[in-house]
This record gives C-alpha cells, structure tokens and sequence, in this order.
C-alpha cells in the first residue's frame, strides 16, 4: 500500500504539470509551471508628439486680420493645431510690414505681397485651410480612437474564446485523464488481487510443504527413537550378561579359592600330623637324650612355626591377590552399571573383615571411619617420629593397617617399602604411638570385625596420608 500511494502521488503530480492549449499545433506536453514566462498583453496606447512652432504671417497694413497664419498642411497632418492668436480687436488697423518669404516642405516659398486685396484673400484662405486641417486631426483622432476600441475589443474576445478553448481542452483532457487513471487503478486492484491469489497459493503450498516436512521428522524421530530404544536394550541384555559371565567367573573363583584353601588346610593337617608324628618317633628314639631331643624339638617346633608363618603369609598374599582381581572386576561391572564399586574379600579367618583400599567406597561409614583414623595420624605431632629419618632417600610406602572393631591394631602390612629400614619401623612407631583408635560405630560393628585400610604415606615436611 505505501509503495502503491507514492506512485499514484507521482502520476497525479505529473498530470497536474499538464499545460493544455497553447498557440502550437500538437498534443499537449510536460511543461513545469514555473519555466513558462507569462505576461498579459499591455492596451493600445497612441502617444501624440508636440508640433514644431508656427510660422507668423504678416497681417496687412491697412486690413483687420479674421484669422491667424496657419501652418503648412504637412506639419498640421503629423501634430495637433498649433493654438491660435487671438484676433485683433474691430476696427483696429495693422500695417503690414514687408516680410520674409514663408519656405516649409509642401510649399515654395512665398513672395512678399504687394497688394492689400492679395493678402487678405491669402489671410482669409489660410484660416480655411487651418479650420480643415484642425476637422481633419479631429476625424483622424476619433477614427485612430475607435480604431484602437475595436482591436481592444477584438483581442477581449480573442482572450475570452482562447480561454474558454483552454478550459475545454483542460476539462477534456482531465476527463480523460480519470478514465486513464480509473483503468489503472482497476488494473491495479486486478494485478493486487491476482498477487493476493499467488501469494495465498504460496503460502498454501509453503504451509503443505511443511506438514509434509514435520511429519517426515515425526516418522524419523519416531525411527530414531525406536532404534535408540533398541541399542539401549541391546546394551542393556549385553551388559546383563557379561554381568553374569562376571558373577560366574567370580563364583568359579571363589570355589576355586575354597578348594585352594581346603586343599592347604589338609596339606596343613597331613604335614602337622607328619610332624607330630616324626616328633613322636624322635621322641621314641631319643628317650636317652632328652635334653638333645627337646632341644631338637623345640628347633623343630621354631621351624615349623616359621614354616606355618611363611606359608599363613603366602596365603595371605595369595588372597590380597585374588581380592585385588575381584576389586578390579568389581569396579568394571560397576563401570558399566554406573554405580561405585566396593572391595569385600571373603575372610581368611572366622573374623568378619573388610578393605578399603582406596579413598572411596560405597559404605560411606567405612570412608568416614578411614578418614577420622587418617587425621589423627597427621594432625597429633606425628612428623616428629620421622623427622630424622625422612631426610634419607625414599620412596612413598604403601601401608595396610589392620583395625579391630575396638580400635586396637591388629597388625601393619608394608604393600611397598620405602626401601629405608629405619623409616618403616619409624612408621610402624607412629602407628603404634595413635593406638588404640577410635571403636567402629554401630553401624560399621555389625559389619565386620576387622577393617583393613590400604593408604600411601606421604612424608616431606609433615605426614600425608593418600
């Protein structure tokens, strides 16, 4: 619509620049009403020019004068009469000297009169001739005057019939001028209306264009979805059977690790029955000797003990080995279900234990437990213990405290040694130094008996453990 009114705005501009009529032949033209000069017409005006003056004639001596000398016919033609002297008074008696001879153009010149009779018949004929000289200027003058009436009257109605052609013209031009203007209009509002339909044809096909688009990404959304549900369930029965390959493989294991351990506790009991039993017969054998034999015995007995304790700790590293595969299991099956993993070894003995080896675990208790255990190692002036011994070239030891649930210490395990004597026995001193640790919580004592927390030993300028 904006662009639509300027348009109509600029065509009745030009339209309205329009000049009609005019003293050329031919249509109409663009003319801007301020290039055309126009100026009316100014009224016939006749300028009269003053006469030359008279020429005196010499009046007569002896004759009274009627009329004065006039001038000659040329000069009275050209210029309005010369005004008259006046004539002399009844009576009165003029002498006539002798004069020039009068020269003008029309005329020659005249030669002096000689006669009184001569000279007032001369007098009395130019008086005449002045009288219709003087009739003749004022027929010429109301001639020129209604002259000049009629060509004023004629360019009256020359300028009355040119205007009323103008305004014909113009009224003409104007009426066709609408009709052209009515037609483009209705071929405007036409050409609109068809715009209109096409525009309304494009938005329908745009609109249709869309359903089709949006129900196209409902079907391939739909797809996808269909086809994320199947990855997830196909996930979902990969990851429940490699859990149960997983749980399998541990049961295997565990009844492997129970039948390693029947199988060492019966080899236990055959050599501990073979000792008793070679014990007995050098006991049999040397009644005589008896201070030999219980010295034997008693070596024996050392060495058996140390056997059992040897073989009670190749078990023990035995089952640490086995608890770290099943931890590492563990924490992939918990990996994949998205959930943390916890450390659970099953006993070496009839005590309940269990393990944290590392600073996170699911039984938030045991965590909490591990840490109070962890600041009262680093914040009771501990570092003096180790002071000394720390400036001797180390590496981290891995340390494993055993704890019972009343918070005495069951035993300090080196995972790795720092490789300096002196500096693990000064840890064990620190350990021992805290004891007896705090008792486990309710909670924590229904669980396990025994808690084996795994830790780094950090030692620089105070102990840190990780």
């Amino acid at each position: 619509m904006p662009t639509a009114l300027v348009v109509s705005l600029a065509v009745h501009a030009m339209l309205l620049s329009i000049v009609v009529g005019g003293q050329a032949f031919g249509l109409p033209g663009l003319v801007l009403p301020w290039e055309e000069r126009r100026a009316g017409a100014d009224d016939l005006r006749i300028e009269l020019a003053p006469a030359p003056a008279p020429v005196p004639v010499p009046a007569p001596v002896t004759q009274q004068v009627e009329a004065p000398i006039a001038a000659p016919p040329a000069a009275m033609a050209m210029a309005p009469a010369a005004p008259t002297p006046p004539p002399a008074a009844s009576g009165a008696k003029q002498t006539i000297a002798p004069a020039a001879p009068v020269a003008s153009a029309d005329y020659p010149a005249v030669a002096p009169l000689e006669a009184a009779p001569a000279a007032q018949e001369r007098a009395v004929e130019l008086a005449r001739i002045e009288r219709d000289a003087q009739q003749a200027r004022q027929l010429r003058e109301t001639e020129l005057i209604a002259i000049a009436r009629r060509e004023a009257a004629q360019h009256a109605q020359i300028a009355q019939e040119t205007a009323r052609v103008e305004e014909a013209a113009r009224v003409a031009g104007l009426a066709e001028l609408a009709r052209q203007e009515a037609s483009r209009r209705a071929a405007l509002q036409q050409l609109a209306a068809q715009q209109e339909q096409a525009r309304q044809q494009a938005n329908q096909a745009a609109l249709d264009a869309a359903a089709r688009h949006e129900e196209a990404r409902q079907a391939n959304l739909e797809e996808t979805r269909q086809a994320a549900i199947r990855e997830e369930q196909a996930k979902q029965a990969l990851a429940k059977q490699q859990l149960a390959q997983q749980e399998m493989a541990q049961q295997q294991l565990a009844q492997q690790e129970l039948a390693k351990r029947e199988l060492t506790r019966q080899e236990q009991a055959r050599q501990e029955q073979a000792r008793q039993e070679q014990a007995r017969q050098e006991l049999a054998r040397a009644e005589q000797a008896k201070q030999a034999q219980a010295t034997q015995a008693l070596a024996r007995q050392d060495q058996a003990q140390r056997e059992r304790a040897e073989q009670e700790a190749q078990r023990e590293e035995r089952l640490r080995a086995i608890g770290r595969q099943l931890n590492a299991e563990a924490a992939q099956r918990d990996a994949a279900d998205g959930s943390p993993s916890r450390s659970l070894l099953p006993g070496v003995s009839s005590l309940r234990r269990g393990w944290l080896l590392g600073r996170a675990d699911a039984n938030a208790q045991l965590v909490q437990y591990a840490e109070t255990m962890g600041q009262k190692i680093e914040l009771n002036m501990t570092f003096d213990m180790v002071r000394d011994v720390i400036k001797q070239p180390h590496v981290a030891p891995i340390v494993t405290m055993a704890i019972r649930a009343d918070g005495s210490v069951e035993k300090v395990t080196f995972e790795v040694s720092s490789g300096v004597p002196a500096i693990d026995a000064a840890i064990r001193r620190v350990i021992a130094s805290q004891a007896p640790y705090a008792a486990f919580p309710p909670a924590l004592a229904r669980q396990y008996d025994v808690v084996e927390i795994r830790r780094t030993w950090n030692i620089d300028t105070a102990i840190r453990l990780q």
